[in-house]
């Protein structure tokens, strides 16, 4: 069984906190997984009303990617194993008016505060959950432009850019940061690094922002994987989201909601 928690996400849910960002706390194999942690404390106080005290029940953190609205809220954390891609640490900035989205803290202050591991391959974390390290970007019609820059204005497509498999009983759930990389080359990557093709759940942030042939190609793929639970979240805007919920009738996320998922 997997259990996965909402501690951070864009819209509160009852008498929890929410801000711009995305935080999980991952339930699997009789350990607690934290994904991501927002940008501010927020991830700590939702955990503590859903029953969950990270700083003793949590061993293991995983960033997805180097964006502020995902590590930011690392300064809260400490002396724990923190696990990502080794380029999440550069200085990177949105397209719009070069202001700074990368990471508050950098990676000689994590390794200070963390037992921090990098890699580019994929690791598996427990039995039953990998992470994924770098995408290949294969699909013709993900990641094709990017909204952010490098310091030199170079653009920014994100190679860190990451997400975790997930597997119940020879099926996979598969859990997303922003998708930068395409979540369907995630879900590709994720089907050849565990060897099982059978997706049961996708949940997480998919950047998908307009009803645009991205939007639709994914709704597509989808259906043609037969994908049971669809739960997209944080950086999926409503145009987007009015999409998959014609198509699938997918949840409103919000905080301090929980899924499971077993057969």
């Amino acid at each position: 069984m997997i259990k996965v928690h909402i501690l951070t996400e864009n819209i509160a849910g009852k008498t929890f906190l929410a801000e711009h960002g995305l935080s999980y706390l991952i339930e699997i194999d009789g350990e607690k997984i934290l994904f991501d942690t927002g940008h501010s404390d927020v991830f700590l106080k939702n955990a503590l009303k859903l029953g969950f005290d990270i700083e003793s029940q949590v061993e293991q953190v995983v960033l997805s990617h180097g964006h502020w609205d995902h590590g930011n809220g690392l300064i809260h954390l400490e002396n724990k194993k923190l696990l990502t891609h080794p380029g999440a640490f550069v200085k990177r900035y949105s397209k719009r008016d070069h202001s700074y989205n990368g990471l508050n803290l950098s990676k000689v202050e994590l390794e200070s505060r963390f037992r921090l591991t990098t890699s580019s391959v994929p690791v598996k974390i427990t039995p039953g959950l990998w992470y994924l390290g770098e995408i290949p970007r294969k699909n013709d019609f993900e990641n094709q432009s990017t909204s952010f820059e490098l310091e030199d204005f170079s653009d920014d497509f994100l190679p860190d850019d990451s997400a975790l498999a997930a597997v119940e009983n020879n099926e996979l759930v598969i859990i997303s940061g922003c998708s930068h990389s395409g979540i369907c080359n995630i879900c590709e990557y994720a089907k050849e690094v565990t060897g099982i093709s059978k997706i049961k759940a996708v949940m997480g942030g998919l950047h998908l922002k307009e009803q645009n042939d991205q939007t639709l190609r994914t709704i597509d793929y989808f259906a043609q994987n037969k994908v049971e639970t669809i739960i997209p979240s944080h950086c999926t805007d409503l145009p987007a989201l009015s999409a998959f919920f014609d198509a699938f009738k997918i949840p409103s996320v919000k905080t301090g909601m929980s899924f499971t998922f077993e057969n």
